[in-house]
């Protein structure tokens, strides 16, 4: 296995409060979150993030490409064949770009985007972003530190008046990592999940807690959620048992969850998919719950409140 370890989800501090939820026992008795042992250019975090990297060099290269990811080509040691069809990862690519942007640009006060990533993402770089958009990454540190390098040394830069923060996907405390760095639960965010390692459901319900206790009411979680993952705990593989299964655990989470067919949003984009089978199943979801954070301060000031009544009788009295 490449990694061990899962998503803390005991303390999880920000610079005024700890969360309110308690942590299962399942979680405190693991160490880390989703540890990386990362080494080489043979390392398999390295060489998955490589081969999703040549896809979008790939696409960028067809005649009437799905997305241009100018900077995909550092990672690319030759000049792969082009193929006239697009592949699925590139498909899903295209659909969560063009959500994630629309978010970022229709709901209002959204200036937070949290990117789980393979640490080859390049989003950072080639979207545009909005003024005073705060872009976090969370992916493994040494995938992503060889990354930086590379795409330093092509020129590639983050758009002005934006900050960019990269957040070790081996830290032992992510949520404190972000908000250390400026992330602000009762404010909007997007969350986009693409390349993450994610090894088993308890990685994954691990990843959902987190992002259901940081991110804000109405804030989005997009990305694509291993098809093996819903295979393992259900019987039947028809497209309705999957759905249902995932209503399911987003819903636990508190969130509204929609799956995407990459056929049929294909075909609106005039596209031919390739072959070969796909394995993640792309989805957006809506968060239901407040966060912790918003849960925090709804505490606070209703105790204020009930302050203020206990000194008003004392004063009739």
């Amino acid at each position: 296995m490449a990694f061990t370890g899962s998503f803390p989800r005991a303390n999880m501090l920000s610079p005024w409060t700890v969360v309110l939820r308690s942590p299962s026992l399942r979680t405190k008795n693991r160490v880390g979150i989703l540890r990386a042992h990362l080494c080489e250019d043979d390392d398999p975090l390295f060489l998955s993030a490589k081969e999703a990297a040549s896809l979008r060099f790939m696409e960028s290269r067809q005649p009437e490409p799905l997305f241009v990811d100018e900077y995909a080509g550092c990672w690319v040691a030759h000049n792969p064949q082009i193929k006239q069809k697009s592949h699925h990862y590139c498909v899903a690519t295209k659909f969560l770009d063009d959500k994630l942007i629309e978010q970022v640009n229709h709901i209002n006060g959204v200036k937070q985007v949290v990117l789980l990533t393979d640490g080859m993402d390049t989003r950072p770089y080639r979207l545009r972003w909005p003024m005073s958009t705060t872009i976090f990454d969370i992916s493994p540190d040494n995938v992503f530190r060889r990354a930086a390098r590379d795409l330093q040394g092509s020129g590639a830069k983050i758009p002005r008046g934006n900050f960019f923060c990269h957040v070790p996907l081996e830290s032992p405390n992510i949520p404190l990592e972000i908000f250390n760095r400026g992330f602000r639960g009762d404010q909007p965010s997007i969350w986009v999940m693409q390349g993450l390692p994610i090894k088993t459901l308890v990685d994954f319900e691990d990843v959902l807690f987190i992002v259901s206790s940081l991110a804000m009411k109405g804030s989005y979680f997009l990305g694509e959620l291993p098809s093996w993952l819903a295979e393992a705990e259900i019987k039947s593989r028809s497209s309705t048992s999957t759905m249902k299964w995932m209503d399911k655990i987003f819903m636990s989470n508190g969130f509204r969850v929609e799956t995407i067919v990459l056929e049929e949003f294909a075909r609106t984009l005039g596209k031919e998919l390739t072959l070969e089978p796909y394995k993640n199943t792309p989805f957006v979801a809506e968060q239901l719950r407040f966060s912790d954070y918003e849960m925090e301060i709804w505490r606070k000031e209703f105790e204020r409140i009930e302050n203020e009544g206990d000194e008003e009788g004392f004063e009739e009295l």
